[in-house]
Order: C-alpha cells, then structure tokens, then sequence
C-alpha cells in the first residue's frame, strides 16, 4: 500500500505584472472510500437525463467537491474559483472528479510522482 496514488491542483495566487504566481496543491496521501461515493453521486446527478443539473449548479458541485473533500480543505471553495483559468476549469475539476471516482491520474502527475519516487 505504500504507492497510493495521488493527484494535485495548481491554482493561481495572483498575477502580477503579466506573470502568474500559482501554488499546488497535493490530494491528501489517504482518501477514504466515502469520498468515491459522493463523486460517484455527483456524477450520477450529472448524467441524469430527466432531472438534468444546471450548469453553474454542476459548478458549484464541483468547486465544493473538490476543496472540501478531494483535498481537505487546504483551501477553500472561493479560493478554488478565483484562482482557475477560466477556459480551464471545467476540464479541471471534471479531472479531479474522475480522479477520484476511477483513480485516472493526469500524465503530469504520474511523471512527477515517478521522478519523487
């Protein structure tokens, strides 16, 4: 069990001058299974086809998701939507979404855990 797989999100700090500070963030090293039940539920919410979700809803869903229970709090919702690019971000939360429902890692990520490990 020592190589549990992780994820990370970067989100910008602030820009300043033309140039883009950001920080990343690393999933927690333990994630328990209650956490694959809720994104499990929001992604059965989301393909529901008779009671479809609206999408800034599904945006909020995602953003508390993934601040709250994919990384812990380490920061928070508001910080999380202030600090994603916005042509980005939908792909971005959806990633960590799926991350957590069927444990796909970005390419990035694996790369830079390999050269961790």
């Amino acid at each position: 069990m020592a190589n549990l797989k992780r994820n990370s999100i970067e989100i910008v700090k602030e820009v300043k001058a033309g140039e883009v500070i950001t920080e990343k963030y690393w999933t927690p090293v333990f994630i328990d299974l209650d956490v694959v039940y809720e994104a499990l539920d929001i992604m059965e919410r989301f393909e529901d086809k008779e009671n479809p979700v609206k999408e800034r809803e599904m945006l909020e869903l995602l953003i508390d998701f993934t601040a709250n229970k994919i990384y812990g709090k380490e920061f928070t919702p508001k910080q999380l939507r202030n600090g994603l690019h916005a042509p980005q971000a939908i792909e971005t939360l959806q990633e960590q979404l799926i991350f957590i429902a069927q444990g796909e890692q970005t390419d990035e990520t694996k790369k830079f855990l390999e050269k961790k490990n």
